[in-house]
């Protein structure tokens, strides 16, 4: 087993410890939290009718969820920004509640942790942006100052190094300040530096999303971008790129970039002009007001391999609809 994967593993383990810490485990003390397996799959999607544009309004009964045909129970289910309902077994929904009171202990399920999306901003301020650097802080502020209230939003910087320019607030100023705190550096590892984008989102509660703005060219990281994206795809955190690079001007990275953002359920943007940053930017948070996010724990498969997940619009006219998302997920090892 390579180093890389070593870490990924550990890290699901400990992932999958954080996850059962605040859902329905007793307490530590109770039950050794290292003892604990969840499978529950949270799973973003979008839907589009056949002109393109966003569905919107759908509910739980609209949906049917299959993992490897199977179908599944959904059992929380939310609509952009709004604050998630608990989906009965009668198929009814109800807001979601604490399951033990409001102290916010351990073992208590925090609804209100669970409203908005958690942006994780991955910023390249190696030497290849240099003569970008300037504009696309202004399109990644602007973008900052847009997003929904409900949002949150930290800044991730990274060359060869990772740093945490601001951490993740719904406040506004606080995260553009740490963002014009950056400053160039030289080689660039971005695949490193979204590994560890990623561990830091994976530990968050409620739903999450990574943009990762770059050049493009990464010469300096020590794990593989499909390593990355795997991660990625288990953990269900969708990765939006915006590439400032032509995307016939670096292949191999544009390559890259399209496959994490379509495995992972997000989308690739190659955007050299100031404008169509902004353009991109503005085109993920349409996406992000749009979206779904539902919950199920799967119903007993055999495959403990990748798991496919298939979203489907259960009406006549659902049937002319598109969805986006993720194609799957491989299940956490039990230990």
């Amino acid at each position: 087993m390579t180093r890389s994967m070593a870490k990924k593993v550990s890290w699901a383990a400990c992932l999958a410890c954080v996850v059962a810490g605040r859902g329905w485990a007793q307490t530590a003390e109770e039950r050794p939290v290292f003892r604990i397996k969840v499978d529950m799959v949270v799973h973003s999607f979008t839907v589009v009718d056949e002109k393109g544009r966003y569905v919107r309004g759908l509910k739980p009964s609209d949906i049917r969820v299959l993992e490897d045909g199977i179908e599944q129970r959904i059992a929380t289910f939310a609509e952009g920004n709004q604050p998630p309902l608990e989906v009965l077994p009668d198929g009814s929904t109800r807001p979601l509640i604490a399951r033990s009171g409001s102290s916010g202990q351990a073992g208590e399920l925090r609804p209100d942790l669970l409203v908005g999306t958690n942006v994780f901003i991955l910023f390249d301020t190696s030497n290849y942006m240099y003569r970008s650097f300037v504009y696309a802080s202004d399109a990644i502020a602007d973008f900052i100052r847009r997003l929904d209230r409900a949002d949150a939003v930290a800044v991730y910087t990274f060359s060869r190094n990772l740093s945490r320019a601001a951490p993740l607030t719904r406040d506004r100023n606080l995260a553009i300040q740490g963002l014009r705190k950056a400053v160039a550096g030289d080689d660039a590892a971005l695949y490193n530096a979204l590994l560890l984008t990623l561990r830091d989102a994976a530990q968050v509660p409620g739903r999450k999303v990574i943009i990762v703005f770059s050049n493009g060219p990464d010469n300096a990281s020590m794990v593989a971008p499909d390593d990355v994206r795997a991660l990625a795809e288990d953990e269900g955190i969708p990765i939006y790129v915006i590439s400032t690079n032509e995307v016939n001007k670096d292949p191999i990275s544009s390559n890259v970039f399209q496959r994490i953002s379509l495995r992972t359920g997000g989308r690739a943007y190659f955007a050299k002009s100031w404008q169509k940053q902004v353009e991109a930017f503005e085109s993920i948070r349409e996406s992000l007001g749009n979206s779904y996010t539902i919950t199920y724990y799967p119903r007993n498969n055999p495959n403990q391999g990748f798991r496919r997940i298939t979203v489907e619009i259960v009406s006549d006219v659902g049937k002319r609809y598109r969805v986006y998302g993720r194609p799957g997920y491989r299940p956490r090892p039990a230990f």
